[in-house]
């Protein structure tokens, strides 16, 4: 067994590894393939991570520099090589280039479109958008909807070069459609490609003068910052999110939600009051109108309070308040019937960490169970991750031969 083989039956893509390790993503990608081998300051945290002793670790390092890979030429993906979403998001860099060019030149230097058809044919993408949020929301297998999206990126893609100016409302589309292509990608621990993508539709939205669709890709961008446990960089993040949002639309729900992941941000700081204060934050969107948020790039409506509230008691370790919030989040996702198979799932492993950290076998299986069992038949990544999580917290638990089994499935999962 490898380096690679032992990291990826644990369910580490590259970036989430380097993140633990405190290496760049390449430096990982060399190690897989026996180019380098980690100098010896790495070494135990790598041992840690991985779950083995140094004597182990030290044979999967030889057995990697014994079998190398061959060097094609191109950087190491775990899941998708760089491909057609590179390519998407190359186009794109290169049209809102020029589209900025030419509406710089004067009206005699540049052949400009009429407003009225710019304006029609941006309205189709958002209509079409709309949409595809509704699809990605029901879809049992987020991944299923990748391809459309594709499509549709390229459509979009092909109407900006085709008139590149003006392009202000076919930006607000761009903005929209990169971050539901990035949702995608952050589903399926596609780390790398997310942050491309909210990236782009930050850069679109900031274009067109949209500050909540700016400030939301600013929230999901940090949401990849989290899951490489880098919280204090999301804070930073969400602050700029914050100042973009108070631009906006005090109508929607925007300043809400960015409070919502601050919440998570500081929780994860262990900075239990500015926890607090922006959990209090997050909860007057109650206080706002039913128009407040659109289902599309903009959902928080105050659904998730409950399970939002439960999840940061558990990062902060105040276990009795999290288990209350959590079975409060639950018990309206029944009633509501319309909670996703991630939602509950992730509800549920965070009951089972509390299990987990009370020491407690049972509990901790009888969610972890179903919360596996729901990861399955959504293929969410998320989830999965999620359960991987939770094998850090399992301690003395391992002992027993139910959790070292659930801990083999989970795993087996995460490498799948």
């Amino acid at each position: 067994m490898t380096l690679k083989d032992r990291r990826k039956a644990l369910g580490y893509s590259q970036e989430r590894f380097a993140a633990l390790v405190g290496v760049d993503r390449t430096t990982v990608g060399r190690w897989d393939r026996g180019e380098t081998e980690p100098q010896p300051e790495y070494r135990p945290k790598m041992a840690a991570v991985l779950r083995v002793g140094l004597v182990v670790l030290d044979a999967l390092i030889k057995e990697s520099s014994a079998s190398p890979e061959p060097d094609t030429g191109s950087p190491s993906h775990d899941v998708y090589g760089p491909g057609e979403d590179d390519m998407i998001r190359r186009e794109f860099l290169r049209v809102l280039a020029v589209a900025g060019a030419v509406a710089a030149l004067s009206a005699e230097e540049s052949d400009v479109v009429a407003d009225a058809a710019v304006r029609d044919d941006a309205a189709g993408f958002l209509r079409m958008n709309e949409h595809l949020w509704q699809v990605y929301q029901l879809a049992r297998s987020k991944a299923s909807v990748r391809p459309v999206v594709t499509g549709q990126l390229t459509a979009l893609n092909e109407s900006l070069s085709d008139r590149p100016s003006p392009h202000g409302p076919r930006c607000v589309a761009a903005g929209d459609l990169f971050q539901l292509a990035g949702e995608l990608a952050f589903d399926g621990n596609r780390y790398t490609d997310a942050a491309a993508a909210y990236s782009l539709a930050a850069s679109a939205s900031k274009e067109a003068g949209a500050f909540d669709l700016w400030a939301c890709a600013l929230v999901r961008h940090a949401y990849v910052e989290m899951a490489g446990g880098q919280y204090r960089e999301a804070v930073g993040l969400l602050s700029v999110a914050e100042r973009v949002a108070k631009r906006g639309d005090s109508s929607l729900s925007t300043r809400q939600w960015v409070a919502a992941v601050q919440a998570e941000a500081h929780a994860g700081l262990g900075h239990t009051p500015e926890c607090e204060q922006a959990l209090d934050q997050a909860e007057t969107v109650l206080h706002l109108g039913a128009e407040a948020h659109n289902g599309g790039w903009l959902r928080f409506d105050g659904s998730r309070l409950a399970e939002e509230r439960g999840a940061r008691y558990v990062q902060l370790g105040q276990l009795d308040k999290a288990e209350d919030a959590l079975h409060d989040a639950l018990r309206q996702g029944a009633l509501a019937k319309g909670q996703s198979f991630r939602r509950r799932g992730v509800v549920l492993v965070d009951l089972a960490a509390i299990g987990a950290k009370r020491q407690d076998a049972d509990q901790m299986l009888t969610y972890a169970t179903e919360a596996l069992r729901l990861a399955r038949q959504s293929s969410s990544g998320y989830v999965a991750r999620r359960l991987q999580g939770l094998q850090a917290e399992i301690g003395s638990l391992v002992d027993d031969r139910r959790v070292a089994e659930l801990g083999a499935e989970i795993a087996a999962l995460s490498a799948s």
